[in-house]
């Protein structure tokens, strides 16, 4: 299992499982897609895009079995239309960089064998490599389209389950990013929790 994976996976174990899948909230992918999904949305930068298998400018196409293709997990592509998921999860939005595999897949296939596993997984890829929490801001171009992705995932009976938020190398930087890192995610949190009408969301956040 990945490390990353195994890390969300022991956060989600410390939430109740009655508030993970109770967080409420295209067509594509055929029926799945109707059926009522648990959404996960995936933030941040290059970790959370995916750069596993990325040499250079090239991924070498390599998907472990923990990464494989799955009726019940779908990705919310560009286009905000419904299909099966496949790596690299990030290839339409993450489109100056080289994407590989990251640590969704692994994620929704976890979720799937829980215990309380929903039908279908739907995972919105949001991530942008090389980013600074500033660049997330509500009122910038990332947030907007963050928030424009999420609300496009809901309906149809389905539930955002978490924000999974990976980011942080990029402020780093300079000691006044880092200082002022707090204060930054938590007002993003509460942006979000907001604008998405989700008092209650979950935001499982890696650092970097």
């Amino acid at each position: 299992m990945f490390p990353l994976v195994s890390l969300l996976l022991q956060l989600l174990a410390s939430v109740s499982p009655s508030h993970l899948f109770a967080c409420s909230g295209g067509a594509g992918a055929g029926a799945a897609a109707e059926a009522g999904k648990l959404i996960f949305i995936l933030a941040g930068q290059s970790n959370m895009a995916g750069r596993g298998g990325v040499t250079g400018d090239r991924w070498n196409h390599v998907v472990p079995p923990e990464c494989r293709p799955s009726p019940s997990i779908l990705r919310l592509n560009a286009g905000l239309r419904w299909e099966e998921a496949r790596e690299p999860l990030h290839a339409d939005i993450d489109v100056l960089k080289t994407c590989g595999v990251g640590p969704g897949m692994p994620f929704a296939h976890e979720i799937l064998n829980s215990a309380a596993a929903p039908a279908v997984v739907g995972l919105v890829p949001c991530a942008i490599g090389g980013t600074k929490i500033t660049q997330w801001e509500k009122g910038t171009r990332l947030y907007g389209e963050m928030v424009r992705r999420a609300r496009a995932a809901g309906g149809g009976g389905s539930r955002v389950g978490a924000v999974l938020w990976y980011q942080g190398e990029s402020d780093t930087v300079t000691r006044a990013d880092a200082v002022a890192y707090k204060g930054r995610m938590e007002k993003l949190i509460r942006d979000l929790r907001s604008d998405l009408g989700l008092p209650g969301l979950l935001v499982i956040q890696v650092f970097e």
